[in-house]
């Protein structure tokens, strides 16, 4: 029975094609944008609300894109990846200006923050389809790995520059004019590489769409999801906080961390390509849930600008071993004709994890704040750093029953003759078959 995954990828060894790289910068070019948004919390501050109201914002917005990932999957099946792709790359740069003409906290930047995120959504989903649809599944876990460092590089980028807007800027509304004008300026230029990315593509529409429920039941893809939750919690952490405790604790900006962060997963992402061979992706997701846990742990230690460094290149680490593995395992467990699906819903499960972590961890600040804790962002460090430890026990714990029960059903079925010679090299080749195919 041949992979339904596999059939129709590309058998060429040669993945680093013009389409490859005509993503890899515009993913570079989406999360510099990104990163300019990591300010956002400030905008709150800015407009008066409390880390609360920022937690409820966030959480709105995710729930926003949440609910679009239902249809989100489908559409990218149905009508492939070029017209979602430049659709939310327009929600994307709308919602930046939106950000712009805020004047407090209403209605409006709750439906920003939510166009805002199904952009992000659709972005990311999109541009991951596109890319491991080009290649076969053997090169697929490397091919997102090597993808994503693109990423690291928009992100130092993004966040050096947002810094130096708010160190040249005094006055507050001029700061988040320039932030967010540049922000949906980017906006215009992803879309013009999304159309280079996606010229003379073809794409088949299966003849069946079944539901994203359906689907997600049928091909579920296990405790990963539990992973990919925990993912939510930490992007909350560096992306939504982070700038509020920098401020909070005047270490003078997240650059410092980001430089440190992307240049460290940078470097991991590249080394680690070849590692899944003899880690496996389960070891590559507990490092990476490990490196998680003792990165927030550090910035609970954190007290000067210098300081920020060690917790940058541990997190990096992390976020290096971690995304890949995810995508991989959870889309993976999908037929290629549902793999917009697949993906879709795999990283709909981080945006859980923000949903819910978002005001939980804002409240932990607003709490500790209340209690007169000289520094209130240290709890919410340890609730993140023990939330990452408990998930790497559970996913461990689950690998290993998992492994205990193949291995004990396998025995089960071996035949209880004495066979040599080639009859056992073809027993052994069939088994490795079934194996495979499975």
């Amino acid at each position: 029975m041949t992979d339904p995954s596999t059939s129709d990828c590309p058998s060429t060894e040669n993945v680093y094609s013009r389409v490859f790289w005509f993503a890899y910068a515009a993913n570079i070019v989406m999360v510099g944008a990104n990163a300019l948004t990591f300010r956002f919390a400030e905008l709150v501050a800015f407009l008066g609300g409390s880390e609360l109201t920022t937690g409820e914002i966030i959480q709105v917005g995710m729930i926003g894109a949440l609910v679009c990932r239902l249809f989100l999957g489908r559409w990218l099946d149905r009508y492939g990846t070029r017209t979602v792709w430049l659709l939310s790359a327009f929600l994307f740069g709308f919602s930046s200006v939106v950000f712009v003409v805020c004047r407090d906290i209403s209605w409006t930047i709750f439906v920003a923050r939510v166009a805002f995120a199904v952009g992000v959504a659709g972005m990311a989903t999109s541009s991951i389809v596109h890319v491991q649809n080009q290649v076969p599944r053997h090169r697929r876990t490397e091919v997102i790995g090597n993808f994503g460092s693109s990423g690291f590089i928009g992100m130092v980028a993004g966040s050096q520059v947002g810094d130096v807007i708010f160190r040249l800027t005094t006055d507050g509304p001029t700061r988040f004019y320039i932030l967010f004008g540049l922000t949906a300026g980017l906006a215009l230029v992803y879309m013009l590489l999304v159309v280079g990315a996606t010229r003379g593509q073809v794409h088949q529409r299966p003849l069946v769409t079944p539901g994203p429920v359906r689907l997600l039941f049928r091909h579920w893809p296990g405790m990963v999801v539990l992973v990919a939750m925990m993912m939510g919690v930490s992007f909350t952490i560096t992306t939504v906080f982070l700038t509020r405790m920098t401020t909070g604790r005047g270490l003078g900006g997240i650059g410092t961390f980001f430089l440190g962060y992307c240049v460290s997963a940078f470097v991991f992402r590249v080394a680690s390509s070849r590692w899944e061979s003899r880690l496996g992706n389960d070891g590559l997701l507990l490092l990476g849930l490990a490196g998680h846990a003792v990165a927030h742990v550090l910035l609970a230690w954190t007290m000067s600008p210098w300081q920020l460094i060690l917790p940058a290149v541990v997190g990096g680490f992390g976020h290096a071993l971690l995304f890949p593995s995810v995508v991989s395992i959870g889309a993976g467990a999908f037929p290629r004709e549902y793999r917009g699906t697949g993906t879709t819903l795999v990283l709909g499960f981080t945006e859980v994890g923000v949903a819910i972590s978002a005001p939980v961890l804002g409240w932990v600040i607003d709490t500790s704040r209340a209690a007169g804790m000289a520094d209130p962002f240290a709890p919410m460090f340890y609730t993140s750093a023990g939330a990452a430890a408990s998930v790497g026990l559970v996913y461990a714990w689950s690998t290993i029953r998992n492994r205990r029960k193949m291995s004990s059903e396998q025995s089960a079925s071996e035949p209880l003759v004495i066979v040599s010679g080639a009859a056992s090299t073809e027993i052994e080749m069939a088994q490795h078959g079934a194996t495979t195919n499975a």
